[in-house]
């Protein structure tokens, strides 16, 4: 699928086809129309950045450390991804049958409750494109985090109870964790899982994102890895007490976007330097701003046409 995608403006003008990006951002914003003021306003925008871009080009990954502006993209993108493997997606996803078992439930029922994990999953992330850009990043991230460490209390609370109690409320307990388990899906994809990539694209500038964003995913890997490595013995050997460390990390996570990640939602990625670089590390009490620089433009250019288009008006007149 991905061959059949356009390349993006950003690419196009970066390459000497500026004309093809400015097509390409006609035919994305404005039906084709290549005059539109808010096109106008991008692709100049664009230009610009990119220009200063190749005057301070990254020469290596030492810029994401010396820059401050750049090192806490990275600080807040090598969190995130962290966090997310601390939510407990990948010892849920990995281990189902495992985690099942401690509740007397089967290989092949708990595949088949995972199933239908999988596919609330999926619709959880078709609503976070439907909707990201209207409801943001960082209060989803918050609230998604909260969501997950009630649902880990309830899954931690029932894993320890089950063995005491009666068969009836054995029974139970089971469609607790089940649909428990299923709220945490939908929970985690809509809102952790799906962000841990979206905002790592947008808050890096063009001449560190590749850099920035391999470094990310790096450590992503790293705790997935090691997630990987200590569920199966922890299950096995302290049994419910795992569980704890996912029923802290998620609230000291959503503790930690609450202070620290800014809202990037509607911004330019050609405004991301000056978001970092002129705000306060921690976040509350912060102004936001209204209107982006793009905007700000595109009203400019709006009006000045509006005012030409008068002055024709007058002199027919």
């Amino acid at each position: 699928m991905i061959l059949l995608f356009p390349e993006s403006p950003r690419w196009l003008i970066d390459h000497g086809r500026e004309q093809e990006g400015l097509k390409t951002l006609a035919r994305l914003h404005a039906n084709g129309n290549e005059s539109d003021p808010w096109v106008q306003a991008e692709y100049l925008q664009i230009q610009t950045a990119i220009a200063n871009e190749h005057e301070l080009a990254a020469k290596g990954y030492r810029d994401l450390f010396t820059d401050r502006s750049s090192f806490r993209r990275l600080f807040l993108v090598v969190a995130l991804q962290a966090s997310v493997q601390m939510t407990g997606v990948s010892a849920i996803q990995y281990f189902t049958p495992d985690i099942y078992k401690t509740i007397n439930i089967g290989t092949t029922e708990s595949l088949k409750y995972q199933a239908i994990s999988n596919v609330l999953s999926v619709v959880a992330q078709l609503c976070t494109v439907l909707f990201v850009d209207k409801i943001g990043r960082r209060w989803p991230l918050i609230i998604g985090n909260g969501i997950n460490c009630l649902c880990f209390i309830v899954v931690t609370a029932t894993i320890a109870s089950f063995p005491n109690k009666p068969v009836a409320t054995q029974n139970s307990l089971g469609w607790l964790f089940i649909v428990t388990n299923w709220i945490y899906q939908v929970s985690f994809s809509f809102t952790c899982g799906s962000l841990s990539w979206i905002i790592p694209a947008e808050v890096f500038d063009t001449k560190t994102r590749s850099k920035g964003i391999s470094i990310g995913v790096m450590v992503s890997f790293a705790f997935n890895t090691m997630i990987g490595q200590i569920t199966a013995p922890a299950i096995e050997n302290i049994g419910w007490r795992y569980f704890l460390v996912f029923v802290v990390c998620n609230f000291t996570n959503a503790i930690f976007f609450w202070a620290f990640m800014p809202e990037t939602k509607l911004l330019p990625l050609e405004e991301m330097n000056t978001l970092f670089s002129s705000t306060s590390w921690f976040v509350p009490g912060t102004t936001p701003r209204k209107t982006s620089e793009l905007d700000a433009r595109v009203e400019e250019a709006r009006l000045e046409k509006e005012g030409m288009t008068g002055e024709q008006v007058e002199a027919r007149n």
